[in-house]
């Protein structure tokens, strides 16, 4: 069984299909791209499996468990982690707490506990704790760990983004334009990064991307959408020859050379 099977969903705003009947699945510890040119529907499908949007059709199952309708805050004790295009991070808050902000989704003592600082609530907070310590040394983090992330670099944000997903331990992480406002440089360090997450957490990843080599590089598999369509879903090899996906991104001629090829 597949960790996340996404089934015929359908999305329209107003008389507008955004997606149309798209299925695919990403198996337990795979990185899968998913791609299109801008409007192919990315984003909104993406927003259907975190669940911020209810599809009018189709259904979304992970780990076993359909998914399609159940609100949002339920996504993370599921076991979904995201992070989103445009950063979501709290500009006056330390890296450090930025980051034990995304453990209180994954937390099961209650207010109560909490409010009382029962054992329970303490020892949820310790574990964070030590979460927290350990994601911001993978990721680099440790000589910014307690400055406000509004001061740091673009990328240093996006990798404040990343441990904040990490820390409630998903088995999924949902990545929506990772490498957007990133150097050459810093893309090369962030392919190396998803590789050392998906081993060291032993999770899956999908991933939203417009940076071609990126997505072709690091991902098992790749689902490409044009028009809210399917119209490719294989091997990074296979998908980049082929003719829907080299005709969506570059024209009829250059699919017409592909195949006569």
């Amino acid at each position: 069984m597949a960790l996340l099977e996404v089934r015929d969903i359908v999305v329209r705003f107003g008389g507008v299909t955004a997606v149309g009947g798209v299925s695919f699945d990403v198996n337990e510890r795979q990185i899968c791209g998913l791609i299109g040119p801008n409007g192919a529907g990315k984003t909104t499908l993406f927003n259907v499996i975190s669940g911020i949007y209810r599809p009018q059709e189709g259904s979304v199952r992970f780990a076993g468990t359909v998914t399609t309708g159940q609100p949002r805050h339920r996504m993370a004790p599921l076991g979904l982690g995201r992070t989103f295009q445009n950063l979501a991070l709290f500009k006056s808050m330390t890296v450090r707490e930025n980051i034990l902000a995304g453990a209180h989704s994954a937390g099961g003592a209650g207010f109560l506990a909490n409010a009382l600082r029962l054992p329970r609530a303490r020892a949820e907070e310790a574990a964070a704790a030590r979460r927290a310590r350990e994601l911001i040394h993978l990721l680099q983090l440790d000589a910014v760990a307690d400055k406000p992330v509004v001061d740091l670099p673009f990328g240093t944000q996006k990798r404040v983004e990343m441990a904040r997903a990490l820390i409630s331990q998903p088995k999924l992480l949902l990545l929506d334009e990772p490498a957007g406002g990133l150097n050459h440089g810093e893309v090369d360090e962030l392919a190396e990064l998803f590789q050392h997450v998906r081993r060291s957490f032993d999770l899956a990843i999908l991933l939203v991307e417009h940076h071609m080599s990126l997505v072709m590089r690091v991902s098992d598999k790749v689902v490409a959408l044009d028009f809210g369509k399917k119209i490719a879903d294989g091997t990074p090899d296979e998908v980049r020859s082929s003719p829907e996906v080299i005709r969506a991104y570059l024209g009829d001629g250059h699919a017409e050379a592909v195949h006569a090829a």
